[in-house]
């Protein structure tokens, strides 16, 4: 039977509403709920979301309340199996655990651009790579070049981090002014460098490490491949290796969301059916459902074709692809917002200006973000680039990778995580988290205006053709 006899089957078509609900209600809510999804498609919303979570938090943190925001994220929250007890504080289940999901994304988004987008060439790759090492001399210069032969001569790797949770927002709020190139470019670099400064934690700040842990996490990316092999393509059926890498990330000391890069980086890349594969087999599956329909099968005698046809939407696109789409949102405007207001409140009564070497350790790290970060990460392009080593991406120039060296030079939540390893003296650490918060707040608003003088709305008409198309087929 052909596609176009489902008619005779179902001349009247589906009923307007799901069953068991009141239809005023539910038009009332898609009424609403329509320009509120046309207002989550514009990218800018997440950028306003996460700077708004972060005013928020430093308003809480230095407000008659801020006892009440200290004792929110230092609230345990455990599981607890028989004899088995693993509990910790709300902070770290955001930082640690929640974040993991945005690292995923971001790994998958990179593995994408080295299979078929930017870093699939070798130089374009080299780039970002070239860029981040860069972009973490530079400031660590900087800042001893202000506090060499002091007491706080230690603290050289606070202003070498780049928070890829603010920086993606501020790239979030320039829009269409940033070209894709642009985009990947910083998280690519963002990515490299956040792993460089773990690599700084590990090496010169842990104490801790264990190297057993990498055998645990080692494990788990071996079962992923595994599984691969065996041709699992469920994305869930992944979850169990994926906790195992994390567990392992952990139990070394190192990070462990960087367990979410791994994994990221390890999704497929490539579509199973495909556009052509996917109207093949949904074709024959809807032709055999509908035969059954009107041959009055039992409905358990549907569920076959139906499978079918789930299997071939799922497999018409590269998993990356997929879960790339519906993971956005949730990460966009849940994560990264709670993220912001768990990590951005600083209270700055406990900054003493006149406490021992805090001029220079401010000056420090303030100019190592603002200053070192655009100065490293542009010098090093420029170096590569002129060198003939590497290549910028595609519509892409330096008062583009100036954007990306100011946007890199937000170092927010792990700048103030080193520095709480750096400094173990209190007023040291008041003053280095000050520091962190206006070198970072400098780079983020040099960033918006550069990048809003200097990059040109993206009018690529294809890109204007496909927004207008998502936007007219949301209902």
């Amino acid at each position: 039977m052909a596609i176009g006899n489902l008619v005779s089957f179902r001349p009247s078509g589906p009923p307007s509403v799901p069953p068991e609900t009141w239809a005023p209600a539910h038009r009332a809510a898609r009424r609403w709920a329509r320009p509120l999804s046309h207002y989550l498609h514009v990218e800018a919303t997440s950028g306003v979301v996460l700077l708004l979570a972060a005013a928020v938090a430093l308003i809480w943190a230095n407000s008659p309340w801020r006892a009440s925001y200290e004792h929110l994220w230092h609230t345990p929250i455990g599981l607890t199996l028989g004899s088995f007890t693993f509990s910790h504080p709300l902070h770290f289940w955001i930082n640690d655990v929640l974040m993991v999901l945005f690292f995923f994304v971001a790994g998958m988004e990179i593995r994408r651009e080295i299979h078929e987008g930017e870093l699939s060439e070798i130089q374009r790759a080299a780039l970002p790579a070239v860029a981040a090492i860069g972009g973490m001399l530079a400031p660590a210069a900087i800042y001893i070049a202000f506090a060499s032969g002091t007491t706080v001569s230690g603290g050289w790797g606070t202003p070498m981090a780049t928070d890829i949770a603010f920086a993606v927002g501020i790239f979030a709020l320039l829009g269409k002014r940033v070209p894709a190139g642009l985009r990947v470019l910083l998280l690519a670099l963002a990515i490299i460098d956040d792993i460089g400064a773990i690599i700084v934690i590990a090496v010169f700040f842990s104490t801790d490490f264990a190297a057993s842990g990498l055998l645990v996490a080692a494990a788990g990316i071996a079962t992923i491949f595994a599984m691969q092999r065996l041709g699992v393509r469920r994305a869930l059926a992944y979850f169990p290796a994926g906790l195992i890498v994390w567990a392992g990330m952990y139990k070394s000391g190192v990070h462990p969301t960087i367990a979410g890069v791994i994994v990221g980086m390890l999704t497929p890349a490539r579509s199973w059916y495909g556009e052509r594969g996917f109207a093949s087999v949904a074709r024959k599956a809807i032709d055999d459902f509908a035969t059954k329909v009107h041959d009055h099968a039992a409905a358990h005698d549907l569920v076959a074709p139906l499978s079918r046809i789930e299997a071939a939407q799922r497999e018409a696109l590269p998993p990356i692809v997929r879960l790339t789409a519906n993971l956005h949102p949730w990460v966009a405007f849940g994560i990264m917002p709670i993220f912001a207001l768990a990590n951005a409140g600083v209270d700055l009564s406990q900054v003493n200006f006149s406490y021992p070497s805090a001029n220079v350790l401010a000056l420090g790290i303030a100019l190592g973000l603002f200053l070192g970060k655009p100065l490293g990460i542009v010098g090093a392009c420029w170096i590569s680039v002129k060198a003939g080593l590497c290549s910028l991406p595609r519509g892409v120039d330096f008062k583009g990778i100036a954007v990306v060296g100011l946007a890199a030079g937000i170092g927010f939540t792990m700048a103030i995580f080193i520095a709480g390893l750096a400094f173990p003296d209190p007023g040291h650490l008041s003053m280095a988290k000050l520091a962190v918060l206006l070198g970072s707040g400098a780079a983020g608003v040099g960033a918006l205006l550069v990048g809003r003088f200097a990059l040109k709305p993206n009018t690529d008409v294809a890109e204007i053709c496909v927004d207008q198309a998502e936007q007219s087929t949301e209902y």
